[in-house]
């Protein structure tokens, strides 16, 4: 039997997906010695079956998108074909392309020791990884999240997708059927269906029901326009395959949970079948934590998630977790913030809290949709009195030009004019939301945007418009104008 070896770093971070290796790579460069213990491909979800084959796939549906909508430009073409083992190899290549800035040969010449395997806590200082004891002064569990599997009867005998393996497809789907209306759902609902697809979406509840409801509610209009069929208020009672069809018999809205399955696979009354071809499960995300035996850390956790307090530390003060592992916002920009924290307070021990306050989100569809800060509902609830501005798309020069008139922003803000929340659904809107995010971050109020110069023509002028909208309450009272008639005659 082989011997074990022993390490002992001041940093070892468990996990290799994008906060791992912003935390990794922050503490080599600084001089500290790191350990990185990775199970399985280097980047994690994020590189290999998250953000980026999933926004290389949109942009192909994007060009297929605009290739159709070409003749309201005036621009006309013979009928764009989809190609969907080339769009799978863009997909593929762009994941290449990325793949060298977080592969082991990288960290390994930033000085990180990269090990491959499985990594288990023995005691609250020690975890054991393929015969190698790692005894590090600081760890940084980052782990992240695999997709849910939700118990619906039927599925073990059924083929199915989930947001990590819907990029292996060989072909085109021709008629998908989503079970998920959140973001990812919805995003991968509307790249498929501009590649082709028919795209049938069912959901239990209320689409996007962590955003905007106003706002939601303008990309739900624009992706039933495309001809995505979306059913809400409905429960997935089971699903079959039928040679080389999906069944998925669902519950008609009202019938709910109600409805008893037969055991002779026929449809009951008050069910509904929807047949397709493919089936994607797309209803959340769980956090990797079940291997990593927390109890023998003295870790507390929860079925979802490990609990952390402002600084990310653990109930174990030598240990700190990030990103999807702690639950809450499961994004990569969330994992990198998480990172840069941790690496203060373990490296530098910084007291530096996280603050999600100021951490936008964005939804990559067509119209996009953006979010930091409070929503409306939210705002309402612990600030009293607010005032929410708006200010539409159809109203902006370079939308117009660019026949891209639908959407709006919306900004909550206190009586006093502090910024609270901003949303914003159309054309580049994951851009534009960047300076709400700093706006709120920083405390400022709506007279920093209102007096924001901001080039013409660009779709960052709706955000000013809305802003400016602000001050115009004042400027139309009767005072102002008795106030602006004094002053057209003073010289």
């Amino acid at each position: 039997m082989a011997e074990e070896s022993e390490l002992r770093p001041d940093i070892c971070v468990i996990g290799a997906g994008a906060g791992g290796l912003a935390a990794a790579a922050a503490a080599a460069a600084m001089g500290v010695p790191v350990v990185l213990i990775e199970q399985g491909r280097m980047g994690g979800q994020s590189l290999n079956t998250g953000s980026i084959p999933s926004k290389a796939l949109r942009a192909a549906a994007e060009h297929a998108a605009a290739l159709r909508d070409g003749p309201r430009f005036g621009v006309k073409s013979t009928r764009a074909g989809i190609d969907f083992a080339a769009v799978r190899a863009h997909v593929r290549g762009a994941i290449a392309a990325i793949a060298p800035q977080d592969s082991r040969e990288r960290f390994a010449g930033l000085g990180v020791r990269v090990i491959a395997g499985t990594a288990r806590f023995r005691d609250a200082g020690t975890v054991a990884v393929n015969g190698t004891t790692v005894k590090a002064r600081r760890f940084i569990i980052a782990t992240g999240s695999a997709a849910i599997v939700p118990p619906i009867a039927g599925l073990g005998e059924t083929p199915y997708l989930t947001p990590e393996t819907v990029f292996d497809l060989t072909e085109c789907p021709r008629h998908l059927i989503i079970i998920g209306a959140g973001r990812i759902g919805l995003e991968l609902a509307q790249a498929f269906r501009r590649l082709g697809a028919e795209v049938t979406v069912l959901e239990s509840a209320t689409p996007l029901k962590d955003e905007d409801r106003e706002c939601a509610d303008v990309l739900v209009g624009a992706l039933a326009r495309e001809g995505i069929r979306l059913r809400t208020a409905v429960q997935v009672v089971r699903v079959h395959r039928v040679l080389a069809r999906i069944q998925v018999v669902i519950a008609k809205p009202g019938d709910g949970l109600s409805v008893a399955a037969p055991s002779d696979g026929t449809v009951a009354d008050g069910e509904e079948t929807i047949e397709g071809t493919h089936l994607l499960l797309a209803v959340g995300r769980r956090a990797n934590i079940g291997g990593l035996d927390l109890d023998a850390a003295r870790i507390r956790h929860e079925t979802d998630r490990i609990v952390v307090d402002k600084r990310l530390r653990t109930t174990n003060r030598n240990v700190y977790a990030i990103g999807d592992a702690i639950g809450g916002f499961r994004f990569t920009h969330v994992a990198h913030h998480h990172a840069g924290v941790v690496v203060r307070n373990a490296v530098f021990r910084q007291p530096v809290a996280v603050d999600h306050r100021a951490i936008p989100r964005v939804i990559f569809t067509d119209p996009e949709l953006a979010q930091v800060g409070d929503r409306e509902d939210e705002a309402r609830a612990h600030a009293g009195a607010i005032r929410v501005l708006r200010w539409p798309y159809r109203e902006n020069d370079r939308a117009l030009t660019a026949a891209a008139s639908g959407g709006h922003v919306k900004i909550v803000t206190n009586r006093n004019g502090k910024i609270l929340g901003a949303t914003i659904v159309g054309r580049g809107a994951g851009e534009n939301i960047s300076a709400w995010a700093l706006a709120i971050g920083q405390g400022l109020d709506i007279g920093a945007l209102a007096g924001l110069v901001v080039p013409y023509p660009t779709y960052a002028e709706v955000g000013k418009r809305a802003a400016i909208t602000y001050f115009m309450r004042g400027l139309t009272s009767s005072r102002a104008r008795r106030i602006i008639g004094w002053l057209r005659h003073v010289r």
